[in-house]
């Protein structure tokens, strides 16, 4: 994990890799209850032996599953001694480049692609996440995450 002291360390940052996450395995489990809590029961993620006959030869992750991983991968890579609050400010870009099959093994880079100064002392950062599946060339999901942080 990456430690940062305030928000003003950001700026220099911009154009960087600036965070690696470690590997994360997603579990037929994870995907059951994303299903719970979305109502999306499509048998390609829930019905194990009907996946096997599928098209990805077992049951994968949602897209938005892997989405919704964006701030784990964030939490887990970088702390910011001086900022007491984050916020999710929205998504420019998404894409799903690859089906994620349950038991993949995800880590995410991120790249800080623009820091601007907010109110009240804060900062927005647009960063450019690459999750990627390992083993696997072609990233998994690339998103473009809004992110609003406060000291």
């Amino acid at each position: 994990m990456k430690t940062f002291q305030s928000l003003k360390e950001f700026p220099a940052l911009v154009g960087q890799e600036v965070a690696v996450s470690d590997w994360l395995t997603i579990t037929q489990e994870q995907v059951n209850q994303f299903a719970q809590a979305t109502g999306d029961h499509q048998w390609i993620h829930v019905d194990v032996e009907k996946a096997r006959a599928g098209p990805f030869g077992g049951p994968i992750a949602h897209g938005f599953l892997t989405l919704s991983l964006l701030p784990r991968f964030f939490e887990s890579t970088m702390e910011i001694v001086e900022s007491r609050m984050g916020v999710n400010y929205g998504l420019n870009r998404v894409r799903f480049m690859a089906p994620v099959p349950v038991g993949s093994r995800l880590r995410a880079r991120l790249k800080l692609l623009a820091c601007e100064p907010i109110a009240n002392d804060g900062m927005q950062m647009s960063w450019e996440v690459t999750i990627e599946r390992e083993g696997e060339a072609k990233p998994v999901c690339v998103a473009e995450s809004i992110a609003r942080r406060y000291p």
